[in-house]
């Protein structure tokens, strides 16, 4: 079974790119509180997608890996149009569709699908299978006749493995296991033979005996319809299985990208590091690291100066982008692993409210509470020092000391990361393109 072509395709050879991303970014607006809009403060923007550019080549399977948060998903969705771009450009197929208007897109939607993570809500639970499967069809106009109709969407759901088909037409989504509606799911996105697949999270909903079954349903489906994925995903095991190139997302850019060999055999980010780190072992037998990034993905609000991994990588160094809020998280982190140990209580007093060190500045100044001392602020820092000394914080401090009554500490200048050449990959890492 192969589905009528939506509208002629190009000549783009295999290997080619597909679609091409430069400079996206995609920003989503916070409504400020009513006081902020009463005097016409902004509300901020969060950076879910911030300056990405890369090539999904034609016949290729691209995973994009990277935790909650990373922005994977809207960078995917903004592929498809879902998520309208605040700046940059995505070419598919020669087409700007960042920009397109929606009416002329509606054309090269055909030629795009989406296979979302939850099968449960990907169906309308009011459609039948059939009614499902076949709406796409009947929505862009390629077929009206009932009787077509259905024979089409018979032969989807037998592609993917729902046969015979008679046997789920008729039924609703809530008679099918989650499997079952996946299958659906992915039925619907061939009945327009669409040359690009972005699949977000397919497989992470499935019960783990299915999920092989559906990757290999997917590879199967790639070599019939000469299909191209986008996979989308935060498990590094299944990207191996599946992808032959692999980009790693961190807080909405591409911090790592390279064949999923090169990748695998010899990761250069600490981060893809640490999120191979994180793959189960399932030999009880075999003792494995689990050395994982410490804390949670930084607010895409207000991402970290210079590289946005920089205050949960062990390895991180002057350049990388020291500032006060990772004195805050240092302080703040201490008192709360410490608490009720003598002297906690009079450190957090000695250094009282750290709102001052809410903002992203790479310098710090602090004054004491009255009848205490810089110096004393000061002597605290340098013990922690002194217990810690390879917490990578010290290596971005570049002066501290006491002055006029207040501490004053400040850092390196900080470095924004790009991504560079290092062996078969590419990188966006001071370890290995530090700035001159």
């Amino acid at each position: 079974m192969r589905p009528e072509a939506a509208v002629a395709r190009p000549d783009i050879a295999e290997g080619e790119p597909l679609v091409s991303i430069r400079d996206l970014r995609t920003y989503y607006s916070i409504r400020g509180s009513f006081a902020d809009r009463l005097v016409g403060r902004e509300g901020g923007v969060v950076k879910a997608v911030d300056g990405v550019s890369l090539d999904v080549r034609k016949g290729e399977v691209l995973g994009l890996v990277g935790e909650s948060g990373s922005g994977k998903t809207t960078l995917g969705r903004t592929i498809l149009g879902l998520v309208r771009a605040t700046s940059g450009v995505v070419e598919f197929e020669g087409h700007d569709v960042a920009h397109v208007p929606e009416r002329e897109f509606r054309a090269l939607r055909r030629r795009m699908q989406v296979v979302f993570q939850d099968p449960h809500a990907s169906l309308n639970p009011a459609m039948t299978i059939a009614q499902a499967v076949g709406h796409p069809l009947q929505i862009h106009g390629l077929e009206r006749n009932r009787e077509r109709l259905r024979i089409k969407v018979a032969e989807a759901l037998e592609r993917v493995g729902l046969a015979p088909a008679a046997q789920y037409m008729d039924k609703y989504p809530s008679d099918l296991s989650g499997g079952q509606k996946q299958r659906a799911v992915i039925a619907r996105a061939i009945i327009l033979n669409p040359v690009l697949l972005v699949a977000d999270e397919p497989v992470s909903m499935l019960d783990m005996s299915v999920r092989a079954k559906i990757l290999e349903l997917m590879a199967e489906l790639k070599r019939d319809f000469d299909l191209t994925y986008l996979y989308v995903t935060h498990d590094l095991a299944t990207a191996k299985f599946f992808c032959d190139r692999i980009a790693i997302m961190y807080l909405g850019r591409i911090v790592e990208i390279g064949d999923a060999a090169s990748i695998y055999a010899d990761p250069k980010h600490p981060y893809t590091k640490a999120l191979l780190r994180a793959i189960p072992e399932p030999d009880p037998a075999r003792a494995v690291p689990r050395d994982l990034p410490r804390g949670e993905v930084p607010d895409a609000a207000s991402p970290p100066l210079g590289c946005s991994f920089h205050p949960r990588c062990p390895l991180a160094f002057q350049p990388c982008g020291w500032e006060s809020r990772d004195l805050r998280d240092l302080l703040e982190a201490r008192w709360a692993r410490k608490a009720g140990e003598a002297g906690v209580e009079e450190e957090e007093a000695l250094f009282g409210n750290l709102d001052a060190l809410s903002a992203p500045l790479i310098s710090a100044r602090l004054t004491p509470p009255r009848g205490r001392t810089a110096a004393e602020m000061l002597a605290v820092l340098e013990r922690i020092r002194t217990e810690d000394p390879d917490e990578p914080f010290w290596k971005g401090v570049r002066r501290l000391e006491a002055v006029d009554g207040r501490l004053e500490l400040d850092f390196h200048e900080p470095h924004d990361p790009t991504l560079g050449q290092s062996g078969d990959v590419e990188v966006a890492c001071h370890l290995y393109n530090a700035p001159a």
